[in-house]
């Protein structure tokens, strides 16, 4: 099972959360984490972030990312959308 936690934070305190859950082991990883990301987006009705060079990295390195204002166009009300895998 994948589960990937969206959180919404605005100055330094958890607004919402999410947990996206998937069981279709015929998905890659990278097709189950753009999927969670465009159910999360959905949930909390947010546009989709662009990936920006420092979000992959850190993806890559902790599967853990955070988008600011500088991954979307719409103007944001909150700090920024933090991801995190939690289950592989």
């Amino acid at each position: 099972m994948f589960r990937m936690w969206g959180k919404i934070w605005k100055n330094n305190h958890l607004i919402k959360d999410t947990v996206i859950e998937i069981s279709d082991y015929s998905m890659t990883r990278t097709q189950k984490v753009f999927h969670s990301l465009d159910e999360i987006c959905s949930q909390f009705d947010l546009e989709k972030p662009i990936w920006l060079d420092a979000n992959i990295l850190e993806f890559q390195r902790h599967d853990k990312t955070r988008f600011s204002q500088d991954n979307f166009i719409e103007l944001l009300d909150f700090q920024y959308l933090e991801i995190q895998i939690i289950e592989e």
